[in-house]
């Protein structure tokens, strides 16, 4: 379940600057330099307990309290937000008291499990505008001093095409010094689902434009790679740097043998990845839900 990052245009409130008696106030914009997001996969699955003993629960305990810290701060979904096919009251009694307690600040994408419904409108009904436009699964956001897109990995044929045209033109018109992208299905993975190839024209077209961070679940661990071009190779300098974070609550699933391309990975820990997004560069950090132990951290540079 791969996803791509697009976040809602986030910026802090004018300030006021003090003006002399009888001259109007003026007021100065200032950007936002830092961002912090939380993200995790393959989240709500409340059919063995309800959803106060989930591990759901757990993981949006953590994000919450990130969230509570951090007013600039944003949740993202990399898909399959509920389980088990995406019905609309698996959104109302799972997703909804657990994740969706901060459903205003996030910034979902669809997964498989979210298609278990016809056209996905459990997803779609929930999300609403938040979904992106027209019930596509695909958008774009300026968060910081990022970019941040959102795909969707469900479709194919001629949707599929529209998405990877609009993904060139939003490349094409909005550069950005930094870019995120997430969706569902991975592209690389030693997870018992694999590679995935249906979006690999979509990798190319990021790899193309330089784009730094892609995120991914469907496979319930944690994974992170070495930066990668366009086939896969490791490039240091200019590749993409991706993990897959399927931590989020459902049943963590056992993994393949690691290839060389793989820097770190677990699938048993619950958690969300915390990213700190900067100006021209970022900072990753796993968080594991309370009892474990597992985590990973780093920093990278933007293209």
């Amino acid at each position: 379940m791969a996803a791509l990052i697009a976040c809602s245009a986030i910026s802090m409130a004018p300030s006021v600057l003090a003006s002399e008696p009888g001259q109007a106030s003026k007021t100065k914009p200032q950007a936002v330099k830092s961002v912090t997001v939380y993200v995790a996969g393959d989240i709500a699955d409340c059919r063995k307990k309800p959803y106060t003993e989930s591990m759901a629960e757990k993981t949006a305990e953590l994000v919450e309290a990130g969230l509570a810290n951090d007013p600039k701060a944003v949740a993202l979904t990399l898909g399959d937000n509920t389980y088990p096919v995406g019905k609309p009251e698996e959104f109302s009694q799972c997703y909804d008291p657990t994740w969706g307690r901060f459903k205003a600040r996030t910034l979902p994408s669809p997964g498989n499990h979210d298609y278990g419904m016809p056209s996905a409108h459990g997803y779609y009904n929930y999300f609403g505008d938040l979904a992106g436009p027209e019930r596509r699964g695909y958008y774009s956001r300026k968060v910081g001093q990022w970019q941040l897109i959102s795909l969707n990995s469900n479709v194919d044929g001629a949707q599929m095409q529209a998405q990877l045209q609009w993904l060139k033109e939003e490349l094409n018109n909005n550069p950005r010094r930094c870019t995120l992208a997430f969706w569902h299905h991975p592209v690389f993975s030693t997870g018992g689902h694999g590679n995935n190839d249906i979006m690999q024209a979509a990798w190319k077209l990021l790899s193309d434009a330089k784009a730094d961070i892609v995120l991914t679940s469907h496979d319930h661990d944690y994974e992170r790679f070495v930066p990668l071009d366009e086939h896969g190779n490791i490039d240091q300098k200019n590749g993409i740097r991706s993990f897959v974070v399927g931590t989020g609550g459902a049943k963590l699933t056992p993994m393949f043998f690691p290839k060389i391309i793989t820097e770190i990975r677990d699938n048993a820990t619950y958690g969300v990845l915390k990213l700190s997004l900067h100006e021209k560069s970022y900072d990753w950090e796993f968080l594991p839900v309370a009892g474990q132990t597992f985590t990973d951290k780093g920093s990278g540079s933007c293209h």
